[in-house]
């Protein structure tokens, strides 16, 4: 064996590199690099659940909100059982013209019906709601069963609105049983209301308006209907209560995010 000296000239010896090392070094770096590619992909993968709206890497959770971000003399409008093509444009013109922001809750065969309208409610700038395919009640179902509706009915939406945001889910006549729990593990908030002024009952629009004015309370989250049935009259309250509200400092918010 050849005789080497160190730095500092004291004779030393080279020794051989057992067989076991030179495997060693490229298993070490194999697992290095999966490891560095299993941890770029994990917040990737949340932050594409939280872009879709789809996911337990969003913010949801199981509360049922039922008030607005800001408080205060703010208000939350969301609309139920669209899209319907004959009220949801014309309350799309109403919120439109009057510079107001509010929340559609879904109704997925609807979509299917009618994705043009959906995809106009998104290029106004308005917020989506899953609000199940459709319309049964969930309240004994169990979560599987609720997780194959509530995936079908976003899937039916971003068919129509690809790559579309859905923060919050309604259930269909309030009959919550297990889907605050699917819905925040679908990324999405369940979103409940403080006042409903029973639009699917026969009403016309002065009673309605009425409704309005007497039952908007600050902070709260109000339930009303552009799809279902006939929603003409919802659509004119609706017109005439916005400006009354806005002229009296009220505020038209989005529902609260998640406490």
């Amino acid at each position: 064996m050849k005789t080497m000296r160190d730095p500092h000239g004291k004779p030393s010896r080279r020794r051989g590199r057992r067989p076991g090392a030179r495997l060693l070094s490229p298993l070490l770096a194999l697992g290095l690099c999966l490891a560095a590619v299993l941890t770029a992909a994990v917040p990737a993968q949340a932050t594409a659940d939280r872009a879709t709206g789809t996911g337990a890497g969003t913010a949801a959770d199981t509360t049922i909100i039922d008030s607005t971000r800001g408080g205060g003399q703010s208000v939350a409008f969301t609309f139920d059982d669209g899209p319907n093509p004959a009220d949801t444009p014309r309350l799309l013109e109403v919120l439109r013209r009057h510079n107001v922001d509010a929340v559609f809750c879904l109704w997925g065969d609807h979509v299917r019906q009618n994705p043009g309208l959906v995809r106009q409610i998104v290029a106004d700038g308005h917020t989506l709601c899953n609000h199940s395919m459709y319309h049964n009640d969930m309240g004994s179902w169990s979560q599987a069963q609720i997780r194959a509706d509530l995936e079908q009915t976003s899937a039916a939406i971003r068919q129509a609105v690809p790559g579309a945001q859905i923060p919050y889910f309604r259930a269909p006549n309030g009959s919550w049983g297990q889907t605050p729990q699917v819905a925040a593990s679908l990324g999405m908030q369940p979103l409940g209301w403080r006042l409903t002024i029973n639009d699917w009952e026969p009403s016309n629009a002065d009673q309605l308006a009425q409704r309005l004015r007497s039952g908007i309370t600050p902070g709260a989250v109000v339930l009303l209907h552009d799809g279902g049935g006939d929603r003409s009259a919802t659509v004119t309250a609706v017109d005439r209560v916005i400006p009354e509200f806005q002229s009296q400092g009220w505020r038209f918010d989005l529902p609260a995010a998640p406490r």
